[in-house]
């Protein structure tokens, strides 16, 4: 296995540039991410599917990793439910070393084979659901053990990697290998390989989402009206794709409480 993560850098002296040229270098190593990320789109589209049809059928999809990937997954899943209005449980990240790791690293929890599994049977996961194994490398035990077992049970796996050919990929029956190479600092796979993995992140939650229905247009229809901020996006949305007043848009949505039925319910509010 070519393991491209954990090549030296394409840069030397790092200490010596200017901030400039640090600035400047790294810039020019990120903006190679989206086309490595526009080379697997098929891959995407594969794994995109089969975990909205998995979740058509009630199912969940789990991300599960290590480190900076974990804590990828867990950002995802926890934007989806303000973002889509889906219930916390629907997309949920588990993260080696559990909640704690978020902030700070959990040593050697990664290395264990066994406790993905452990962690995932804590939400009763089932045939429905989908695992979508994390790890920049491809070669975290964490990862291959939770993919391994939930094959072993006939649970749909994928995975987001940043190597070719690598363990956890051979694990996933729908992988996504993302092949961004050498990092500015030699090994520091939160950079471009952190950038690749949110990347392909976002495309597939959001793509599931809208084949979830919950997009109308190009508006999210269904986001949580937790600040201001958000009340006023939704009432102009109201606006938009009703044409009422802003006084009649802001009490549909008062009144709904959401922007999908006070659009829904607009004539009738209408000859109220």
């Amino acid at each position: 296995m070519d393991i491209t993560t954990e090549k030296e850098s394409n840069y030397n002296d790092l200490e010596k540039m200017t901030v400039k040229d640090i600035l400047v270098n790294i810039n020019k190593e990120d903006s190679s991410v989206t086309a490595a990320v526009a080379k697997v789109i098929p891959q995407i589209e594969a794994l995109a599917t089969v975990a909205s049809l998995q979740m058509k059928k009630g199912g969940r999809m789990f991300y599960i990793g290590a480190g900076t990937s974990g804590r990828l997954g867990v950002l995802d899943a926890s934007e989806c439910p303000p973002t889509f209005g889906v219930p916390f449980d629907r997309i949920v990240g588990i993260i080696a070393g559990g909640e704690g790791a978020i902030r700070k690293a959990v040593e050697f929890a990664e290395d264990d084979m066994e406790q993905a599994w452990k962690d995932l049977k804590e939400f009763n996961i089932n045939q429905n659901d989908i695992v979508v194994g994390l790890a920049a490398s491809g070669t975290t035990p964490y990862v291959i053990g939770g993919l391994r077992t939930a094959n072993n049970n006939q649970i749909t796996t994928g995975c987001i990697v940043c190597n070719a050919s690598s363990p956890v990929a051979k694990e996933a029956k729908y992988p996504v290998e993302v092949v961004v190479g050498p990092e500015f600092v030699s090994g520091s796979t939160r950079m471009k390989s952190g950038t690749a993995q949110k990347l392909v992140l976002n495309m597939l939650s959001t793509s599931v989402m809208i084949q979830l229905g919950k997009v109308k247009g190009n508006k999210m229809v269904d986001m949580q009206l937790t600040n201001k901020k958000l009340v006023a996006r939704g009432v102009k949305m109201i606006m938009a794709e009703t044409g009422a007043e802003e006084a009649i848009a802001a009490d549909l949505l008062r009144d709904f409480g959401s922007v999908r039925k006070a659009i829904d319910n607009f004539k009738n509010y209408k000859t109220v």
